[in-house]
């Protein structure tokens, strides 16, 4: 195997190594910045990533020991310099509504169920990384995203209502479960406990509208605490949190039945955490200006879960509230995020007893206003002004996430992307384009008349075998509807890729207008459109000469392709440049002039055979059918002008006996005048090869005074 056969494998590998270039870029003068972040991220982390345990269903340790391991691993494995990894509400939430069903909540198998599937979604995310998918996320709608975070705001929110009401009431996923059970039991809503909610929810947004910087849910937590114990409320509490480092566990590896029932929430947990974790990396990106390695991010995210999966952990992903406020406290290397880790487990080590002191309701509160900021009413606006599949896409991942199975849900709003996508590459726009007033540019103009020989036709799409049927369909309609254009012009400038299917749909196009007696020519063709065409024989069926340079398509065309004789005597527009300064003739009292396609081509002759027979014992008689403007321009010496609607008119003006040539401009003119005498039996009848045109090249012409 060469160098270049290996060369994907290895640069897969060296997504592995990636602490080593963490490391060796660090700079002293980060330490200090990297510190402050840290310690400012941390109060943050430590209250949220408890309460997202509570409501996955978990000790609030485990919240802890996921957001300890994950920073650290996220940080020197990942992408992107800010983005902390940890639990998040959506994960969460995910958790819950698959291990639920399975397993009760609080007891040693949920635990070991979600340190399972953090390690199933680890290792996907892994896989998808080193196998250098990272472009996978990108065919998952902000939409999508919108609508499922909007659901889970409400779904988050709802489930968090019995804590800030102090009720006794089991955790469920299922919105109309848990909006029963919350009514069934108003009743019994425990008032103090709901004042210490709504006094944390006060201090967040309260310290928010200050200073954004204020760990406002560490403040909120601390002073819940502070009030419960000054006013001896008896209130619900957090148990408190077992000192020491993050535990080994092993997953249970062996219970198949288990994994084949996790399977499919691991895929979902997969799919929602890259696409939030890659998009809260480029939302940070965004302001920053570095430049983000999704396939890094796959490994860094995979290698995390993994990790939390072997240490009592829970599925995490990047979480842009924490990842934003370490931007904005000054984080400037990955460093920061291994220093939240390390003062996690420093906290863990130390802190542990006081968890005690935390009311359930102060958790809840800090929940819910992270809940409500999953809901982004101003994006959910642009989406739904904007219409089309968007509001499609977000109405039903929005429906779906409060009515069906969370991993569902997730699944349906990316098969609904996926299938806008395919709806959309497989119906390119086909459209029939003229020149635009200046004539520089085409442009689709429907109300202006066409040319009655010509579409042009521009494809805005690959040639794929998801678009051939759409793009056959659309060339074959115009032609059906535009009978008598028997020349196609295709401009491919949007067609940047183009399979086999696309080569047989184009042999189609080519079949149907030669059937017609016209032919097909292509503009702007990109250069590896065209090697596949080469490839495939296709450019050889065409014929290499009828694939045009853009700037010169049209003046080709109409010099030597079209019919001067239906430009002249049948088309009453002027559609393209080239027509402006056609004579138009329509002559008053002959039968309008009626010109099929030529069946056969009549004997030519060339120019100095022409000039040579002028001057033999026995000349031909040589009859001009262009009209009088271009005759007293010039033409061949002792020539009679009978323009071609006077001579179809009376074909018995053409003497029978002499030799007769006929001469237009260009060719095609005579040529149709020679074919209607052949046809009326006329003996000897020629016309000149390349008309005026070629006799002025061969430098023949005698100009008229």
């Amino acid at each position: 195997m060469n160098s270049a056969q290996q060369r994907p494998w290895l640069n897969s590998l060296r997504l592995l190594g990636r602490p080593a270039a963490v490391l060796h870029s660090l700079r002293r003068e980060h330490l200090g910045p990297d510190l402050f972040a840290a310690l400012t991220v941390t109060m943050v982390v430590l209250p949220q990533t408890m309460a997202y345990a509570i409501l996955g269903g978990l000790p609030p340790e485990v919240g802890l020991y996921s957001a300890a391991i994950a920073s650290i691993v996220g940080a020197l494995w990942g992408s992107s310099i800010q983005l902390q990894t940890g639990p998040s509400n959506t994960v969460a939430l995910l958790t819950l509504a698959a291990i639920a069903p399975l397993a009760a909540i609080g007891t040693p198998a949920y635990l070991a169920a979600a340190s399972l599937l953090a390690l199933m979604g680890g290792l996907l995310r892994l896989v998808m990384g080193l196998a250098r998918l990272g472009l996978l996320v990108r065919f998952v709608s902000d939409a999508v995203i919108v609508g499922f975070t909007a659901g889970a705001g409400v779904l988050i929110a709802v489930n968090q209502l019995r804590d800030l009401l102090g009720l006794t009431l089991p955790s469920t996923a299922e919105l109309v479960d848990t909006v029963q059970a919350l009514a069934r039991n108003l009743n019994q809503v425990h008032l103090p406990s709901l004042a210490v909610g709504l006094l944390a929810i006060g201090l967040i947004v309260g310290l928010r509208r200050i200073n954004k910087r204020i760990p406002g849910p560490l403040v909120a937590i601390i002073g819940a605490a502070a009030a419960v114990a000054l006013l001896h409320l008896d209130v619900a509490r957090v148990n408190a949190l077992p000192r020491g480092f993050p535990p080994f566990s092993l997953p249970p590896l062996a219970d198949l039945k288990l994994i084949g029932q996790l399977s499919t929430t691991a895929l979902s947990v997969a799919a929602i955490g890259l696409v939030e974790a890659i998009s809260n990396a480029r939302a940070l990106a965004s302001q920053t200006g570095q430049r983000l390695d999704s396939n890094q991010e796959f490994v860094g995210q995979g290698l995390a879960n993994i990790a939390c999966g072997f240490f009592t952990g829970c599925p995490v992903t990047g979480s842009f509230g924490r990842s934003n406020l370490n931007l904005q406290a000054g984080a400037q290397s990955p460093m920061a995020n291994v220093f939240i880790g390390l003062m996690v487990i420093v906290a863990l080590l130390f802190v542990g007893p006081a968890a005690a002191l935390l009311p359930k309701a102060a958790l809840a509160g800090v929940v819910l206003v992270t809940a409500y900021s999953l809901i982004d009413r101003v994006e959910i606006g642009r989406i739904w002004r904007g219409g089309g599949a968007d509001r499609l896409t977000l109405v039903i991942t929005l429906v779906a996430t409060l009515t069906l199975p969370l991993q569902f849900a997730i699944l349906a709003g990316i098969l609904m992307s996926l299938g806008s996508y395919l709806l959309q590459t497989s119906t390119p726009r086909v459209r029939t384009v003229t020149p635009t007033k200046d004539f520089r540019h085409f442009e689709h103009q429907p109300n202006l008349p066409p040319c009655p020989q010509l579409s042009v036709t521009e494809i805005l799409g690959d040639l794929y075998f998801g678009a051939v049927q759409h793009v056959d369909e659309q060339v074959h309609r115009n032609l059906v509807g535009h009978p008598g254009q028997r020349f196609l012009l295709l401009r491919m400038q949007g067609v940047h890729n183009c399979d086999i299917s696309g080569i047989h749909a184009l042999e189609s196009i080519v079949r149907a207008y030669r059937g017609q007696g016209g032919e097909v020519f292509l503009s702007r063709v990109h250069p590896p459109v065209l090697q596949t065409m080469t490839a495939a024989g296709f450019l050889q069926h065409l014929g290499p000469e009828r694939v045009l340079a853009d700037d010169a398509a049209i003046d080709h065309l109409f010099h030597h392709v079209l019919d001067p004789a239906i430009c002249i005597y049948e088309c009453p527009v002027r559609v393209f440049r080239e027509c402006q300064n056609l004579p138009k003739q329509f002559h008053a009292g002959l039968a309008p002039v009626h010109l099929g396609p030529l069946v056969g081509a009549p004997p030519l002759i060339e120019p100095a055979a022409l000039w040579r027979a002028l001057r033999s014992e026995t000349p031909p008689v040589v009859i001009d059918v262009r009209e009088p403007r271009e005759f007293k321009q010039g033409h061949v010496p002792d020539s009679r002008l009978i323009p071609l609607p006077t001579l179809l008119a009376d074909l018995d003006q053409v003497p029978r006996d002499p030799a007769v040539v006929l001469i237009c401009r260009g060719g095609r003119r005579s040529a149709r005048a020679a074919a209607a005498l052949l046809a009326a039996g006329h003996p000897n009848v020629a016309a000149l090869q390349g008309g005026m045109v070629a006799w002025e090249t061969a430098n023949l012409l005698e100009a008229s005074e």
